[in-house]
């Protein structure tokens, strides 16, 4: 699988991203389409690789009982930071840390688990996913938002960098430089499928995130009313091929059956 190391180091840089008009679109769409399949109830969520806790404190204000993890000390502190002006979600989250390939809950099952903006800073998605399927329960989902391999080169192109968008395109390339400066991995959402069907769960449609802003810097700074007419128009485009394959990233969800084999 390969550990996950390094990202406390741009902890900063993600914190302002996720801040950012840009990369609220990324957290609002996911965040709407993983509470519609989660029950309207309180139930229990891992969030594995929560960094600063910006799915963890959502979930928790939607009234869910949520664990985050994280294998970054920093990350963890600034999750515990914005916890802790938020009181009122106190009760509802739990910080722990450790990687994917040391998650602590050995017989404790979830109800949601979800991977967020990790895989691609791992050599493959097999044995994560493996890991994350084996600790929904019964009737959960799981959810993960991976790089979309099938988009690789279209940022670059949309941005005016067609050299670079022409060679990622031409060689069929499975790693592209992200967000952060890091080059990531890519992933294609029927591998993703693949996978969790072979662990057990039912896949679920998926959805491409952030296809018509990504382009974007995060200097991007839109009205209230500009902001929501994109948000409803990368949520009505997330669903509906061909659009959804020029996501940059690629939301997959997968449920187990109530009645789920051994």
């Amino acid at each position: 699988m390969g550990a996950l190391t390094g990202f406390g180091d741009v902890g900063t840089a993600y914190a302002a991203h996720s801040g950012s008009a840009r990369g609220r679109l990324r957290h609002d769409l996911v965040e709407r389409r993983f509470l519609s399949e989660l029950p309207s109830r309180p139930v229990r969520v891992l969030d594995a690789g929560c960094g600063n806790g910006e799915m963890t404190l959502r979930l928790a204000a939607a009234g869910h009982r949520v664990t985050g993890v994280d294998p970054s000390a920093r990350m963890l502190a600034a999750a515990a930071e914005r916890l802790a002006v938020r009181p009122e979600l106190a009760d509802r989250v739990r910080l722990i840390r450790a990687g994917l390939e040391s998650l602590p809950f050995d017989g404790e099952r979830f109800d949601g688990v979800c991977c967020h903006g990790v895989l691609m800073y791992l050599d493959g998605p097999d044995e994560a996913v493996g890991r994350l399927a084996g600790l929904v329960a019964p009737g959960g989902l799981l959810s993960v938002l991976a790089k979309n391999r099938r988009a690789i080169g279209v940022r670059e192109a949309f941005s005016g960098d067609y050299e670079t968008a022409r060679r990622l395109i031409e060689s069929g390339a499975q790693t592209s430089i992200g967000n952060l400066g890091r080059a990531t991995r890519a992933d294609d959402p029927e591998t993703l499928d693949r996978l969790a069907a072979e662990h057990g769960l039912t896949p679920l449609p998926w959805q491409g995130i952030r296809i018509f802003h990504d382009h974007l810097d995060d200097t991007w700074t839109p009205r209230p009313a500009v902001y929501e007419s994109a948000l409803e128009l990368e949520w009505a485009a997330s669903s509906r091929s061909p659009h959804r394959d020029m996501g940059h990233l690629v939301h997959t969800l997968a449920r187990r059956p109530v009645r789920s084999r051994p």
